[in-house]
């Protein structure tokens, strides 16, 4: 992933790895890239949707991967 990808969900996707957020949720992996671009490029600005965060929370959990709650939030600076 690049360094113009946007955290939290850069950080997320790098846990899991791209291709198994897709098919965890259900999205195509180019809807899943668009969760790390910034919202003038079409994308959610680093946020990860709630339903699909569920998701991935409870994928992280049976597959002991540590990813919690608050790896979905920035960090204020």
């Amino acid at each position: 992933m690049s360094e113009m990808h946007l955290d939290p969900a850069k950080s997320v996707i790098g846990k899991i790895g791209i291709e198994k957020v897709s098919e965890i949720t259900g999205k195509h992996v180019s809807r899943v890239y668009r969760w790390m671009y910034p919202k003038e490029r079409g994308g959610t600005g680093g946020r990860v949707p709630q339903e699909e965060a569920e998701k991935l929370l409870a994928y992280a959990k049976e597959n002991s991967i540590e990813l919690s709650p608050a790896d979905f939030f920035a960090v204020a600076a």
